[in-house]
């Protein structure tokens, strides 16, 4: 980052009702603890945000809402699941009540389901938080307490029956049946409005709102595309007889199942078709572990929901760490790192403890709240200083649960456990650990730590991290940094701002910039280790005001600047110059007004634990509150075992592994994989040319603009809109980094590795018709996913969205001999004309693409795009379905193809 700079940092007053005072949550990163124990969910958990005023009424709510979601799930999965155990997460905020016991291992970071103040008020669209792909998990589900308690009846239905929309979305990675950016798509030359199943009945009414009024009228076309006007909308009867499909409307009464194989609407552009290759939502089901390993029940009712309420409080860790003889190379790392997390990572109130072991354990603390510097500087004392003997990990374990059960219950403590050693009886307290109800964190240091170390996060739901010995990457005091509480405001979170190292020759400086934003600020804390001897430290604020008063702990190698009050915002420099040594910098500060969210950045792969030669995928979610940050450079660190660090650039383009554009969410598939082994990931962000605050994304239930009773219109309110200019307020420049944990790669051979990796699937591919040619646009894949370039590509095309999907390889070539592939991620641009295929009126043509790399290995078929030819009524009509232009307009399925004439990148 030398020489790293940005433009002036703009000023901008900001009205904060736009941004939710958003907990800690770390997107994704959180395990989910949900089991499916004969048919039934346990250990579901519902967190309700301090933010949320207090209202033990919202409690017996959330309880009816479960109840009456379980008996809907029942019937809509034909008696295979329900919801059998729940736990209500309170804040600690809230009185103090007999019946609330303190948590186990459910924490705000693992919540499945959130109750949240909606943002902006009004604003209580139910959505369900998906990275993923068709069939993958979602992260979490957010509801608010007027949708819980029913306020929003006539918008979005029962809140039993959003529930079970919204955990679709959640267990079982299916999406949207509706589509809101296109309310209507062309079949057969005539729009038809898009619905799921086809026999929902309504009527087609334009609704315009000004001034604070509103009203509707009849429904009209654009005379020169045919196409309903944006303001034609489809009102649904109140009264129905069509069972199907959750997924669209599960607010209508008769709505009881998800669309089946048999009356899917295959033809409809939305998110559903798109991504899951036109299968209807109970076929996804079907495919889900969850449905392979239940049978139905016999009962005609499920069982009633069990609920444990559980109150948050103080946190309570103990520090359990080794200090074996292989420890000797690394105390002064772990000094380091331990030394920033009691300085600065630990929260004020937080209960610590510490316990040392090598092949017994020993005492260094009892629990200690911390209230004062002095407390802090007491525990730092403690920190082990000599290194000798075996590796005993349950010792240290044992240890520390005796040392918090002298005050609390395990339940809910949390361990950080450090080790570089190998112990093979490590498994003989995997009961105690389960039995205990402590949250642990593993820190696995070096390449010799014990194999099953992981285990005791899996089992735990704690965070699991990893460090090579490479001083450079600064992968230890990351560890560290990112063990903030799982329970905290986000406020009171420590926020990295930067982590880098060198490696300098005699008399070379390492210089840096350091963006303060004006989200952050408050207890900003600079630290610099090395590894010979302490460098010359200067920093400047953006006034130009010098800082070199570091305190500096000599014997391990390590200084570090407190910033008093709240740093000025705006362009921090540092410039280190030293003797021939490695060089590490590290900054943290926490937020600057405690009703403002800090922007922030999580990060995680999809999975913890992977065999060659399947493909990962990296991601991060950067935002502010609840509102998505897009248009940032992020950039993802991956380094192995061996010390090697590979660097991709994450994308927020909605395609190749990313799953929707501008949602804040920046994703890349990882296929360069070098060794066997723990990897670690970490995550930078900056502000770009672009970047800019965004409207959270919606994947959930539909808002209902209103219902047909007796013959007559009967509006809701319309839903509240988001001013673009209250979201760019203020946006400054920023800079984060953020660890996104470790996982494991095996099987990887040694040698040359084969290419085994295909060009990803397409999945925005586009049509529509011009003239007498057809236009495609699509994103590029590369040779292994979304990395390098496709050899080429293989469009075809058909009148039969069915036969284009199933039998591809038959259907009607396009000449693509001088189409060549671009890099991957660029945008693709081919407009061809078809030959022995006339475009007439009422033409409908699917089209659908596959892309081969050098060794011929294909993508899975992209998603299908529709392009309809039809000319526009004479007359306007109260229901569109006679329509369309003398060009085409192209509808996003979920299948594949492309063709060409001229081909251009953009």
């Amino acid at each position: 980052w030398k020489g790293f700079e940005l433009g002036p940092i703009v000023m901008v007053s900001f009205k904060m009702f736009v941004l939710t005072l958003a907990l800690y949550l770390l997107q994704g990163a959180g395990t989910s603890l949900i089991k499916l124990n004969n048919n039934g969910y346990e250990d579901v958990v519902i967190a309700i945000d301090p933010d949320v005023e207090e209202d033990e009424n919202l409690i017996q709510q959330i309880k009816d809402m479960v109840s009456e979601a379980s008996t809907y799930l029942y019937e809509a999965t034909e008696k295979r699941f329900y919801f059998k155990g729940v736990s209500i997460l309170i804040p600690k905020t809230w009185q103090t009540k007999p019946d609330y016991e303190p948590p186990k291992l459910e924490t705000y970071k693992n919540a499945d389901i959130l109750i949240e103040v909606p943002n902006p008020p009004g604003n209580d669209v139910p959505r369900t938080d998906q990275f993923g792909q068709c069939g993958e998990m979602g992260e979490r589900i957010h509801l608010t307490p007027d949708i819980i308690s029913g306020k929003k009846l006539e918008a979005y239905g029962p809140p039993g029956r959003i529930l079970v929309h919204e955990w679709a979305h959640l267990r079982w990675g299916v999406f949207e049946e509706y589509n809101e950016e296109e309310r209507f798509y062309q079949s057969g030359g005539k729009y038809k409005k898009l619905i799921c199943s086809e026999a929902i009945t309504g009527i087609n009414r334009a609704y315009s709102c000004s001034g604070g009024s509103c009203s509707f009228g009849t429904c009209r076309s654009d005379p020169k595309t045919g196409k309903p006007k944006k303001e034609c909308l489809f009102v649904p009867d109140k009264v129905q007889n069509e069972k199907a499909s959750i997924m669209f409307m599960q607010s209508i009464d008769s709505v009881v199942e998800f669309c089946t194989e048999k009356n899917h609407n295959k033809e409809a552009p939305n998110a559903h078709n798109r991504k899951c290759d036109l299968r209807s939502t109970w076929e996804v089901i079907q495919d889900s572990q969850d449905y392979k390993t239940s049978t139905p029940m016999t009962e005609a009712q499920p069982p009633q929901p069990s609920f444990s309420l559980k109150q948050i409080r103080e946190r309570v860790l103990c520090l359990v760490l080794d200090k074996s003889g292989s420890m000797s190379d690394r105390l002064n790392r772990l000094h380091q790192a331990s030394k920033l997390f009691l300085l600065q990572i630990i929260e004020k109130a937080s209960w610590v403890g510490m316990v040392t072991f090598d092949s017994a354990a020993s005492v260094q603390s009892e629990l200690v709240q911390i209230e004062t510097d002095a407390q802090r500087d007491t525990l730092i004392s403690k920190l082990p200083a000599v290194a000798s003997g075996g590796t005993s990990i349950c010792s240290g374990l044992r240890s520390a649960f005796t040392v918090i059960g002298k005050k609390f219950s395990t339940d809910g403590s949390e361990i950080v456990l450090l080790t570089d050693g190998e112990d093979n009886t490590i498994s003989t307290c995997f009961d105690e650990v389960k039995q205990s109800g402590a949250i642990i964190h593993t820190v696995a240091l070096g390449t010799s730590a014990a194999k099953e170390l992981e285990k005791l996060s899996d089992m735990t739901g704690g965070v699991k991290t990893f460090s090579t010995d490479t001083t450079q990457s600064n992968g230890l005091i990351d560890a560290f940094s990112a063990l903030s509480s799982g329970n905290g405001l986000i406020t009171q979170r420590s926020i990295q701002l930067e982590s880098t190292g060198a490696t300098l020759s005699n008399g070379e400086w390492m210089n840096g910039t350091i963006i303060v934003d004006n989200t952050v600020g408050n207890d900003t804390l600079f630290l610099v280790t090395w590894t010979e001897q302490q460098p010359q430290m200067f920093v400047s604020d953006p006034s130009g005001k010098t800082y070199d008063n570091f305190s500096v702990d000599a014997n391990f190698k390590m200084a570090y600047l407190q910033i008093p009050n709240t740093a000025k915002d705006g362009i921090w420099t540092y410039s280190l110059t030293s003797s021939a040594q490695t060089l590490t910098l590290t900054v943290t500060s926490r937020a600057a007004n405690p009703n403002v969210p800090p922007i922030t950045v999580d990060s995680k792969m999809n999975k913890d634990t992977n065999t060659f030669p399947n493909p990962m995928v990296v991601y991060a979610e950067v935002r502010q509150g609840s509102l998505p940050i897009t248009g940032a450079t992020v950039t993802a660190l991956i380094e192995s075992a061996d010390g090697t660090t590979v660097t991709l650039e994450l994308l927020d383009n909605g395609a190749g592994a990313d799953a929707y554009k501008n949602d804040g969410v920046y994703s890349r598939y990882f296929t360069a994989y070098k060794t066997n082994g723990r990897y670690s990931l970490k995550v930078r962000a900056l502000q770009g040319a672009n970047t800019q605050r965004s409207r959270p994304q919606v994947n959930g239930a539909l808002y209902i603009p209103g219902w047909v009773e007796n013959g007559e219109i009967k509006m809701n309110p319309p839903k509240p809109e988001i001013s673009e200019d209250e979201i760019q307020a203020n946006m400054q420049s920023f800079s984060r980094t953020a660890l996104g944990g470790s996982f494991i790669v095996s099987n990887i051979t040694s040698g040359c590795i084969a290419d085994v990796f295909p060009p990803n699937q397409i999945l925005d591919l586009e049509a529509n018709i011009e003239d007498d040619h057809i236009n495609l646009t699509w994103t590029a894949p590369g040779d292994d996913y979304d990395n390098g370039r496709a050899q080429k590509y293989i469009i075809r095309m058909s009148k039969d969205i069915i036969k284009l999907r199933e039998d591809f390889d038959n259907a009607l070539q396009v000449n693509t001999t001088d189409l060549i592939p671009s890099d991957a991620n660029s945008k693709e641009v081919f407009v061809f004309k078809p030959e022995n295929f006339t475009i007439e009126n009422g033409t409908t043509i699917f089209l659908a693409i596959k892309a081969a790399d050098k060794v011929n290995l294909t993508s899975p078929l992209s998603n299908i795009a529709r392009a309809s030819q039809s000319i526009p009524p004479s007359e306007d009509s109260s229901s569109p379905s006679g329509v369309s232009i003398s060009t085409i307009v192209l509808s996003v399925v979920g299948a594949v193809i492309a063709m060409q004439v001229s081909h251009c990148v953009f």
